[in-house]
């Protein structure tokens, strides 16, 4: 038998896209997953929320075609049988995975990743070899010390509701918090957010206060700089220490949203000593190389950008270099995309408004429109859209595009394409725009 060209600890987004690739090229490839493939993405993260988002989507719309005259009498969304539709469909997902694995003849091994020293891996009793071992073990929601935490939940059980609580108190202001707010609400719970700072402290500042004033206008609470020192139970129901009773009266539930930490612990890395920063983060260099010759990290374990297209896409160019013979493969992590699924979503590419302020000074242009879609505007709810431009130097460069409102989302790959390729606000001002639509505002802002 072929010796292992490769080792990847980890069948999450990022270790199954790299193994993949590493297949394509010739490489012999084990895997190693003791848990559901896909990981957090695909079984507790971006496929079960945006499921979820889209069933909170069709609420919000079922209102508007009330609003519109549409005769429709029944808006309450059958939690189970809804949620049978999301395990179908990332089932689906799983098994396309073992088809593709089998199909590139990847051992997949059901067991946890230990790393004995640099080459050499433990899967639970057996040691294998391989030149090149990839860590993408992920992240998991972080726990704090704090009374009664146990008393609430983390983002992962949220995937095990099986009906709406009648009240939540999402505590966190990022961009799990603040989606998962969203999509409690639109389907029927009070929910209350509390943010220790603002919201989406990471999107441009602007932003986050047009959601912030978006979610209180849609009914949902919304307190920042409020700081959550404990967790009490109260009357049959939960309530937060050092929050004026007013605005805390009991809960039926309590989400604590308060980020991630990374999956590096009990993965043998004490055998290998890599580099590691403060929180626990694999450190890389931007070809994915760690501090020890011949191992890797992609993904969350990282701390990079923790997207899932990224982990692949970083994944899919190591293993292009390592097996493809591409030897200057690798991610560059400049001008990467992102949304936030809120209520409407919101999303950014390049740099904020204070970024580029700090970077260029004097030399920035900062252009917006605030304005009502049509959608919205024929309802009994309007609500506003914000998009900036972010230009610098005499060429008005385009180095950051940030958005908020319905279909967002969808509009920003294409603005983020031309982020990248170096457009300039004289390139946007030369496109004809397409009536009536949001996207317009784009190249028609003066």
């Amino acid at each position: 038998m072929r010796a292992l060209d490769y080792i990847v600890i980890g069948g999450g987004s990022g270790g199954l896209a790299s193994a993949l690739r590493a297949a394509r090229h010739g490489a012999r490839v084990a895997l190693l997953e003791p848990n559901a493939l896909g990981g957090t993405c695909v079984n507790l993260g971006c496929v079960p929320k945006k499921a979820m988002w889209y069933a909170a989507q069709t609420a919000h719309e079922l209102q508007r075609a009330r609003e519109y005259g549409f005769d429709i009498r029944s808006g309450v969304l059958d939690w189970s049988r809804f949620l049978a539709r999301r395990q179908d469909y990332i089932e689906r997902i799983q098994d396309s995975y073992r088809t593709r694995l089998k199909e590139s003849g990847i051992e997949v091994i059901p067991a946890r990743g230990q790393l004995v020293e640099p080459g050499r891996v433990d899967a639970q009793g057996r040691v294998l070899e391989a030149p090149h071992v990839l860590v993408a073990t992920g992240g998991r929601p972080r726990r704090l010390t704090l009374p009664g935490f146990e008393k609430g939940m983390l983002s992962d059980d949220f995937f095990d509701l099986r009906s709406c609580p009648r009240s939540v108190a999402v505590v966190g202001g990022g961009y799990i918090g603040v989606e998962l707010a969203g999509v409690l609400h639109a389907l029927g719970a009070r929910v209350d957010l509390y943010a220790r700072s603002t919201l989406l402290s990471h999107y441009d500042e602007e932003l986050g206060q047009a959601l912030a004033d978006s979610m209180r206008a849609d009914g949902i609470g919304v307190h920042l700089h409020a700081l959550v020192p404990g967790l009490r139970e109260l009357d049959g129901g939960l309530v937060l220490d050092g929050i004026e009773h007013s605005m805390a009266a009991p809960y039926e539930r309590v989400l604590w949203a308060i980020g991630r930490v990374p999956n590096s612990r009990c993965i043998g890395l004490e055998n290998v000593p890599l580099s590691l920063d403060a929180e626990g983060h694999v450190q890389t260099d931007d070809w994915q190389n760690t501090s020890v010759r011949g191992v890797y990290a992609i993904g969350d374990v990282t701390g990079r950008d923790e997207l899932t297209p990224v982990a692949i896409a970083a994944g899919r160019k190591l293993s292009d270099r390592l097996f493809g013979g591409q030897d200057d493969a690798h991610l560059e992590y400049a001008n990467i995309p992102s949304v936030v699924f809120a209520h409407p979503p919101l999303g950014m590419v390049g740099l904020t408004e204070a970024q580029a302020r700090q970077r260029h000074g004097d030399n920035v242009r900062v252009y917006r429109a605030c304005f009502t879609p049509m959608q919205s505007a024929l309802s009994d709810h309007p609500q506003r859209s914000l998009m900036k431009l972010v230009c610098s130097g005499k060429d008005d460069r385009v180095i950051g595009v940030h958005l908020f409102g319905p279909g967002s989302d969808e509009m920003l790959q294409g603005f983020a394409v031309a982020v990248k390729m170096g457009a300039r606000k004289s390139d946007f001002d030369a496109t004809v725009a397409i009536h009536p639509t949001s996207a317009e505002e784009l190249v028609l802002m003066q």
